[in-house]
């Protein structure tokens, strides 16, 4: 597991292009067979991806936890975005289709991951906070979240919201998560942009065609930087900074968050105008 310390505002507006990526940008999450994951000391948020292919991949425990296993003080959000998965809780399995949600609550002591067909494998996405309450293990499935439609064709950001782990959907003790979906011919995420410094926010980018990118903008709203992110990398976002990006065809994200409180529309937008 790797770990990522925190950056203030002064640090980062004196990055140059690999500082800013090796510290924000998470690369290689879903491995064949392999369980990925980046510790970070935003809001202590861990991020993952498994892709298992012919045998279970589990959840193993690690050193930097200092726990007797991986969820005894943690609660874990798992969004599939490949082929037929199952998770086993426990001893409980549940079956994931594509863009279905687990939430797996606090002292579970064993997960485990696994693909229905190895030559189209499941591919979770895992994001995890520090949990000081039991919720229950709680699956969802696209059709089920609410989906919110925000934004126009006319300014390229027409994009259906699909909330999973949030205060009128799955609870949790501190986690928020769900998935945008982009229409085709939009490109432009998280319009207006928006800080909100009472928690950390991490996006995986995913249906992106490999010839394409997202060019992911960060940083104060009067210092920006941007980073550019192929398709299945992730962006850790600090609680000061702003994000907002937009692709150069259109895609999907992950979002999630922990921090302070789990109001979804809790943020400070900025206007565009101000931007530099």
């Amino acid at each position: 597991m790797q770990i990522r310390f925190q950056h203030s505002p002064l640090e980062t507006s004196k990055m140059n292009t690999t500082e800013l990526r090796s510290n924000f940008l998470i690369q290689q999450l879903m491995l064949a067979g392999e369980i990925n994951l980046v510790y970070s000391h935003y809001d202590r948020m861990i991020v993952g991806g498994v892709m298992p292919t012919n045998k279970n991949v589990d959840l193993s425990n690690e050193e930097e936890l200092k726990a007797e296993f991986f969820l005894e003080r943690r609660e874990l959000g798992i969004i599939n975005i490949g082929g037929k998965g199952k998770i086993i809780t426990d001893g409980v399995e549940y079956v994931l289709e594509k863009l279905a949600c687990l939430y797996i609550g606090k002292g579970t002591k064993k997960v485990s991951f696994s693909s229905v067909e190895s030559n189209d494998p499941a591919m979770f996405y895992l994001l995890s906070a520090p949990a000081h309450h039991v919720y229950p293990t709680t699956k969802i499935s696209k059709e089920q979240a609410a989906p919110v439609i925000l934004g126009d064709f006319s300014t390229s950001n027409k994009r259906t919201i699909y909330k999973y782990i949030h205060n009128d959907g799955i609870q949790s003790c501190q986690l928020v998560m769900g998935v945008t979906i982009l229409e085709e011919g939009c490109v432009w995420n998280s319009v207006p942009p928006h800080t909100h410094t009472r928690r950390m926010e991490a996006y995986f980018y995913f249906n992106l065609n490999e010839a394409h990118r997202v060019m992911h903008f960060m940083g104060e709203p009067q210092e920006t930087r941007h980073i550019v992110i192929a398709n299945n990398e992730a962006i850790l976002s600090a609680p000061w900074s702003m994000h907002f990006g937009v692709g150069t065809s259109n895609y999907g994200f992950i979002w999630g968050m922990a921090g302070e409180n789990k109001e979804f529309t809790d943020m400070d937008p900025v206007a565009i105008a101000t931007i530099q």
